[in-house]
């Protein structure tokens, strides 16, 4: 039976191949519904998208939802408030601000 070898070059296209997927995985998800922070603000967002703090907020009246960046939550609520105005809740990761981080969170102006 003949015996195939395959090139060091298909090998490097299937890895590289294996990264974008994996690159891109996370982004569907995202996109997909699977937002890391949601805000609810105290009045509708100036804009429907926004970049605060290096990430990517979208926002319908008050709600708005963004993937995860690389600060704690109580810097992104700022940076959010800093944006678009003050918010009645922040969650991050499924995880809630507590009342008095929010107040501090909203003072950040």
């Amino acid at each position: 039976m003949p015996e195939f070898k395959l090139s060091p070059l298909v090998a490097s296209f299937a890895l590289a191949g294996a990264a974008l997927i994996g690159a891109l995985v996370p982004a569907t998800a995202t996109a997909a519904g699977g937002a890391f922070y949601s805000a609810e603000l105290a009045s509708p967002a100036p804009e429907a998208r926004f970049v605060a703090r290096d990430i990517v907020w979208a926002c319908k009246g008050t709600s708005c939802l963004a993937g995860q960046g690389t600060s704690r939550p109580l810097i992104m609520c700022s940076a959010l408030v800093k944006k678009a105005g003050p918010v009645t809740s922040f969650t991050a990761g499924g995880k809630a601000l507590e009342a008095e981080d929010l107040a501090r969170c909203n003072a950040a102006k």
